[in-house]
């Protein structure tokens, strides 16, 4: 990658399009092609195609997906799978025709069969049953993955699959309802502490583990694997270190100042009872996370805090 290639990052007001951003600027690339819903729906053919006829991107890191925890997937699937099949589809094909040079997909841990042998090897792919709460999501990624290698494949395409683990940090979607783990139980915790609640209610059993990434850290690895990285297997990006949901809330809990307790709704689903990424091929291309978790839930938090007045919501 040339510092002046016009780079293309779809999904760039996400978590991880904005981290990547970041990342970008920060190395010094002046030409990035930042194109929001009311230029480009993602979800339409004709406006990705008139996106990439006019702009000619060179570099396409595609980062946009309909997201959501384990609420949220549960209750669209339709949607979850539908909305994320027509964004790859449309994008990767776009970014082809249109002569990129290279395409990085980033797709998700949930791509991993739910009972995988642990730590999860990138070849576990396809080798088991999905977890049902997010297969809708995990099947649509898996066929970004897919059309990824067969573009290669048959077209040459260089095109690259990025797998992160859990992803949290700044500019994350802390919705009660729609939210990730670790944003719900901020926003959870914090405000039970400012009611004064005698207690926060989790939901399941506390005990799966979960292995949670910076989302700056995952903006590095995405920048760097798409300077260095030529391969058609798919590299998993993670920390290779997890924490069971419990201690995760006993952390958020330190963190926010509450000082009650916790109490588990066993009624609820707990998903995957475990998912930690074995990041060997990750760390044998160069690449390490160097946030630790304390740092980033502490970092987090201070956003929370400085951006209540207009956090995304969904």
């Amino acid at each position: 990658m040339d510092k002046h290639d016009k780079i293309f990052v779809a999904g760039h007001r996400g978590l991880v399009g904005g981290a990547v951003v970041r990342r970008l600027q920060a190395l010094g690339y002046d030409n990035l092609l930042l194109a929001g819903r009311e230029r480009v729906d993602l979800r339409d053919r004709a406006s990705v195609e008139a996106l990439f006829e006019a702009e000619k991107p060179t570099i396409v890191i595609l980062a946009a997906a309909k997201v959501g925890g384990i609420h949220a997937n549960d209750a669209y699937p339709a949607e979850f799978l539908f909305e994320n099949l027509q964004i790859q589809n449309n994008v990767i094909d776009a970014a082809y025709r249109h002569g990129a040079k290279k395409l990085t997909f980033l797709g998700s841990s949930c791509i991993y069969p739910k009972f995988a042998e642990q730590p999860i090897r990138e070849d576990s792919l396809l080798t088991g049953g999905l977890e049902p709460t997010n297969e809708w999501y995990a099947i649509a990624k898996i066929a970004g993955i897919k059309m990824c290698q067969a573009y290669r494949k048959q077209y040459g395409f260089n095109a690259i699959s990025l797998m992160p683990t859990n992803l949290y940090g700044p500019g994350d979607n802390f919705d009660l309802q729609n939210s990730h783990v670790l944003p719900a139980l901020l926003r959870k915790f914090h405000e039970a502490a400012e009611r004064g609640d005698s207690e926060v209610v989790m939901w399941g059993t506390g005990t799966p583990r979960r292995e949670f990434l910076h989302v700056d850290d995952m903006a590095a690895a995405t920048v760097y694997l798409t300077e260095t990285y030529e391969g058609s297997d798919i590299v998993n990006v993670g920390v290779g270190d997890d924490i069971s949901i419990r201690e995760l809330a006993e952390l958020v809990k330190d963190v926010t100042g509450f000082k009650g307790e916790i109490r588990n709704d066993t009624s609820k689903p707990d998903g995957t009872p475990r998912k930690l990424l074995d990041v060997s091929r990750l760390n044998g291309l160069g690449w390490k996370a160097s946030i630790e978790l304390r740092e980033g839930v502490e970092q987090t938090y201070r956003w929370f805090l400085d951006n209540q007045g207009r956090l995304r919501a969904a």
